[in-house]
């Protein structure tokens, strides 16, 4: 058995695919690549495969990591081409190669979110005096119910810049079998610190991060 990880993208129409029926599509795109993909055992066998992160319905990604497994050993590139000539538009496979570290390295997630607002530098200026403030409560549902977090401690800002009506924020968030941030509570508590109007144009997930911001691989 061959363990692979996949690096694949996940964008324009493919991010209205939620993770339930990202899941059939894999599995068609499995059976008809035409790989010796490995099943599992039992009485209903399947093609085995692993998404690393679930990613949030709306949301584009540039990195989303899929594990799975071959009976006999091909060149990464040969993978790579099966398992593109039979995907769905606004998804590609980017990159296969051996998994170096287990899925609970995964520490965190950057993402580029695009706002517009009527004033941009303003709202560059708001989100600067929300991460300046003694900490960011928001509402966290969970399996439990729902919970007031404080988001600041684990929020990173790498970086805000405007551009005409157009402001462009990188931040990173916890991500993993630990925590788990979705930059909607982020954008949320924005919305409700009295900030200059804006409206959410686009997110997308650029990296998968380690605790020392490695890349997860």
């Amino acid at each position: 058995m061959i363990r692979l990880r996949a690096v694949f993208e996940k964008t324009g129409r493919a991010k209205y695919i939620s993770h339930l029926d990202l899941n059939r599509c894999m599995l068609r795109t499995f059976r008809r690549s035409g790989l010796p993909v490995w099943y599992t055992e039992g009485f209903n066998p399947h093609p085995y495969y692993s998404f690393a992160l679930a990613l949030s319905l709306g949301y584009e990604s540039i990195c989303e990591i899929l594990d799975f497994n071959l009976n006999e050993p091909l060149p990464f590139d040969e993978v790579r081409r099966c398992l593109n000539s039979v995907m769905p538009e606004g998804m590609s496979i980017r990159s296969v190669s051996e998994p170096i570290r287990k899925v609970t390295a995964i520490a965190k997630a950057e993402y580029v979110i695009r706002l517009t607002a009527d004033d941009p530098e303003r709202l560059s200026g708001d989100i600067e005096r929300l991460m300046a403030g003694e900490n960011i409560l928001v509402e966290k549902k969970t399996k439990k119910g729902a919970k007031i977090v404080d988001i600041k401690p684990s929020t990173e800002i790498i970086s805000c810049k405007a551009s005409g009506n157009i402001s462009e924020l990188v931040m990173r968030l916890p991500a993993g079998t630990q925590t788990n941030f979705n930059p909607t509570l982020f954008l949320d508590a924005l919305k409700n610190a009295d900030t200059e109007p804006f409206e959410i144009l686009g997110v997308c997930r650029t990296a998968i991060l380690c605790e020392n911001n490695e890349i997860f691989l």
